[in-house]
């Protein structure tokens, strides 16, 4: 049965002769096979006679699909609760989903359905059996996926605080490869929002004709005008998620250009860009929460003054005014740190005659000025303010629930090594945003885990680096219906919590994974 259907499905495609390989594939996609192009490649290329070129005969064809399709650990499980190791009956499935499956609830009616959805052959499904081509078809399906359908979708509660969240963050979003000569490109913002990312950050520097532009300071990447990076991020902001997006400026612009930052935020994205507290509510004593902010763009930049001195500016027009930031204002983003160090044309100490090349100049603690902040920009800022972390004691102190800390990775490694407990204490009130050393020239990543461990929500790395360390932050970020945001476990929220990774205690639940390949 099985041989005379897959004969009867093929052979319209071979009635004018053989096929090549654009033909094989359109052949399989067809049949409703998923493949990875390169390994069908391979493998068209072992059948393939010398004789007869780049074509394949039907024979040729059903050999790849069966090196394909017919994995022999699938075989090996059919033929077990096969009766004849041609056929599987629906009370031969039922045991097959109870034993190997651990689906305990399942009974004819699951096995019976399995069958209608994934049985190819008519007259093996209409006789309630399963064919190997069917087996085949259901173990590939999400059905038996490792990860929790359930979980697929959005299914936590979307009502706390925004601290009380691990949120996807990109670290300069606008890179496609290194921090040095990198191209900096729109592609790495369409790719990340693609993903679910809800953390973008933005390098933004004064431009020529008072436009500003997107690059990483003092380097040969390329550079991007601002105006276009916010048209692509108001294009594809909400297409896989419909929760708020935060748009970390790294801002270096003169206050000029920083009200034409604020102009094209405000003119490009409109209604999505969150300009004032939700309700007018400026004495808060909370963050809102991912669902209240739903569509929204939120900035986060340097601020000056109080929420409640924008909402009474916003009657009128603040153009061209500015306000001084004071130095431990100023240092609040990752300017100090987060830039990757400068390059400098450096004489090398080699004999050889015009041997310029580029090397890091030692880091040297420079004083900050005082910096101006353009009022247009700065009355942008509403949930997410950026503030330079002092120490968590300082914090407890001085800072409000919507001011917020990013931390350089060394730093931050170094207090989640030896102030487990305030860092985590800390957590649960500010949001925190982890980003990666200047030194990382090839946009390399850390483990991400370290920082979610101790409850850290931005935890940006290089989304243009595959590698452990994004397969880890891809993982994590797949829950929860892939919108970007996860909630944080209980004893990372609960502000009276004694965990740290350290002493786990009793908020451990150990598993033993039994894992065969």
């Amino acid at each position: 049965t099985s041989h005379t259907w897959f004969w009867s499905l093929i052979q319209n495609d071979f009635k004018t002769g053989n096929i090549d390989l654009e033909g094989c594939m359109r052949l399989l996609e067809k049949m409703q096979i998923s493949f990875d192009e390169e390994h069908v490649k391979h493998i068209f290329k072992k059948t393939i006679d010398k004789q007869s070129g780049q074509i394949i005969s039907m024979d040729d064809f059903r050999a790849i699909y069966r090196a394909l399709v017919h994995r022999p650990e699938f075989e090996e499980l059919f033929k077990a609760y096969s009766t004849d190791g041609i056929i599987l009956p629906d009370g031969q499935l039922l045991k097959f989903l109870v034993k190997e499956q651990f689906q305990t609830e399942a009974n004819e009616t699951t096995a019976l359905e399995i069958i209608m959805k994934y049985e190819p052959i008519d007259e093996v499904r209409k006789k309630r059996q399963m064919s190997f081509e069917g087996f085949i078809r259901y173990m590939n399906s999400d059905e038996c996926s490792i990860f929790k359908s359930q979980h697929r979708t959005i299914y936590q509660d979307m009502n706390q605080p925004l601290c009380d969240y691990f949120i996807s963050s990109s670290h300069n979003t606008y890179l496609i490869a290194d921090q040095l000569m990198g191209p900096s490109h729109l592609w790495g913002y369409t790719s990340a929002l693609l993903k679910g990312c809800r953390c973008l950050e933005i390098d933004c520097w004064d431009g020529t004709n008072n436009e500003p532009i997107v690059y990483h300071g003092h380097t040969l990447t390329s550079k991007i005008p601002f105006r276009s990076v916010i048209h692509v991020i108001d294009k594809y902001a909400f297409m896989s998620s419909a929760y708020p997006v935060v748009l970390s400026l790294e801002n270096h612009c003169s206050p000029k250009q920083q009200e034409v930052m604020a102009d094209c935020l405000k003119t490009i994205l409109g209604d999505k860009l969150l300009s004032s507290p939700i309700g007018g509510e400026v004495d808060m004593t909370q963050l809102p929460s991912p669902e209240a902010l739903k569509f929204k763009v939120l900035v986060k930049n340097k601020k000056a003054g109080t929420l409640e001195e924008s909402m009474l500016r916003m009657e009128d027009e603040y153009r061209g005014e500015t306000e001084d930031i004071s130095d431990s204002e100023l240092q609040s983003e990752d300017e100090d740190t987060d830039d990757t160090l400068p390059l400098q044309r450096s004489r090398s100490t080699s004999k050889r005659k015009g041997d310029h090349r580029y090397t890091p100049p030692p880091q040297k603690k420079t004083k900050v000025k005082k910096g101006k902040i353009a009022i247009a920009l700065s009355d942008l800022v509403v949930y997410t303010k950026s503030q330079k972390f002092v120490s968590f004691q300082h914090s407890l102190e001085h800072q409000a629930c919507y001011e917020n800390n990013s931390i350089g990775e060394t730093q931050a490694r170094k207090l989640a090594r030896h102030s487990a407990k305030e860092f985590i204490s800390h957590t649960t009130r500010f949001i925190t945003r982890i980003y990666p050393k200047g030194t990382r020239m090839s946009s390399s990543n850390y483990n991400p885990q370290e920082f979610w461990n101790v409850g850290c929500q931005m935890v940006a790395l290089n989304f243009q680096t595959p590698g452990t360390q994004m397969e880890l932050q891809d993982g994590k970020f797949l829950d929860n219906g892939g919108c970007g945001y996860v909630l944080k476990p209980e004893f990372l929220r609960d502000r009276n919590t004694t965990f740290t990774p350290q002493n786990v205690g009793g908020y451990s639940k150990p598993m033993s994974l039994s894992i065969r390949v």
